[in-house]
């Protein structure tokens, strides 16, 4: 069955990625829109340029934001992509073979992450398993905030597409250690709401674990110099995560 396939992104001050992301679905999508939490740069005017319908919502969360996106899309078969994501040319030709023999209920293909100017082909960046394509009254966007991912409803069958999913992630390190902060700040909030704990033992095993698996586990060592950065960040990152969890409990228990 051939179907015809919306193409749903969410933005938030992305004009230095969003022209690139929106180039490589031409020939693939059939809609574009664009779920924008109020960009201050040139965001709208790029995605009105290609064509997108550009609407704004206020973000509470990516979860949030994400399902809301889906219901502003024309067709149910969605095809999901971050701003600073775009199809590679392998990937691209797979997408359009499942649009013209529609036969699964969802899609998932590797995402490549480039790294300050150098594609990571280690740690747990890759090969990173997207489930990127799929028809929407199958699932919805679930997860812990920020890691959210597509939850496909119980029975479904997916595919795995053959192409690589091109992330490009941070221009800088300083772009990395920003974000990081940021989301082990939101993931913190989402266990202490759903009532995790954090021991002193707890933080270290899991700091300690993180950098192993990244580092010599998942061959980050194989990508040098930002291998170590990668797998060093993401074990920060852990630690702040676990680090901020308890910090939240002995702030509860002072009130």
């Amino acid at each position: 069955m051939e179907v015809k396939i919306s193409v749903v992104v969410i933005t938030y001050n992305e004009e230095k990625n969003i022209g690139r992301c929106l180039t490589s679905v031409k020939g693939v999508a059939d809609d574009i829109v664009v779920v924008d939490s109020y960009s201050s740069d040139d965001t709208e005017k790029i995605c009105r340029e290609h064509g997108a319908r550009f609407i704004q919502h206020t973000f509470h969360s990516h979860i949030d934001q994400k399902n809301w996106a889906i219901n502003q899309a024309k067709y149910p078969h969605i095809l999901s992509l971050d701003a600073d994501e775009s199809l590679s040319e392998r990937l691209k030709e797979s997408v359009l073979a499942a649009k013209s023999n529609w036969e699964y209920d969802g899609y998932f293909f590797n995402r490549l992450t480039n790294y300050c100017g150098e594609w990571i082909r280690h740690t747990t960046w890759y090969p990173s398993r997207k489930l990127r394509l799929w028809d929407s009254r199958k699932g919805k966007w679930g997860g812990i905030n920020p890691h959210d991912k597509y939850l496909l409803d119980k029975g479904a069958v997916k595919k795995f597409l053959k192409g690589d999913l091109l992330h490009y992630s941070y221009y800088n390190i300083s772009e990395h250690v920003k974000q990081l902060n940021s989301f082990s700040s939101i993931q913190a909030n989402a266990y202490f709401e759903k009532g995790r704990k954090a021991s002193y033992l707890s933080i270290i095993l899991h700091t300690g674990w993180r950098f192993f698996k990244e580092y010599f586990l998942r061959l980050g060592i194989l990508d040098g110099h930002y291998g170590l950065i990668i797998s060093k960040n993401s074990a920060h990152e852990t630690f702040l995560k676990y680090s901020k969890l308890r910090n939240y409990w002995i702030e509860a228990r002072r009130k």
